[in-house]
């Protein structure tokens, strides 16, 4: 996932790539402290080849007048979002 633009209106995210503009919803935001990062998940509403939506997590930074999608590449970022994303999944389940 390349680094993208985008703008937050309540439960979407339009996004640029490839020239081309993706409505995505939005599924969740978070905080981690730990991090001192905000994060996103949304969803392009497309399927893998597993039959699930895919889900996508990007950081951003809240306080940014221009928000931007930032791509999340440290191991712990990845195994912390791994762990919220299992949390949300339980919880769905309840």
């Amino acid at each position: 996932m390349e680094d993208t633009n985008f703008d937050v209106n309540k439960e979407k995210i339009k996004m640029e790539k490839d020239g081309k503009t993706i409505e995505c919803d939005v599924l969740f935001t978070f905080e981690c402290e730990e991090t001192m990062k905000a994060y996103v998940g949304y969803t392009d509403n497309s399927i893998a080849s597993n039959g699930r939506k895919n889900i996508y997590v990007s950081a951003f930074d809240p306080f940014k007048e221009e928000m931007e999608l930032e791509n999340i590449t440290d191991k712990r970022e990845l195994e912390m979002i791994g762990e919220v994303l299992e949390k949300i999944d339980k919880e769905s389940k309840n």
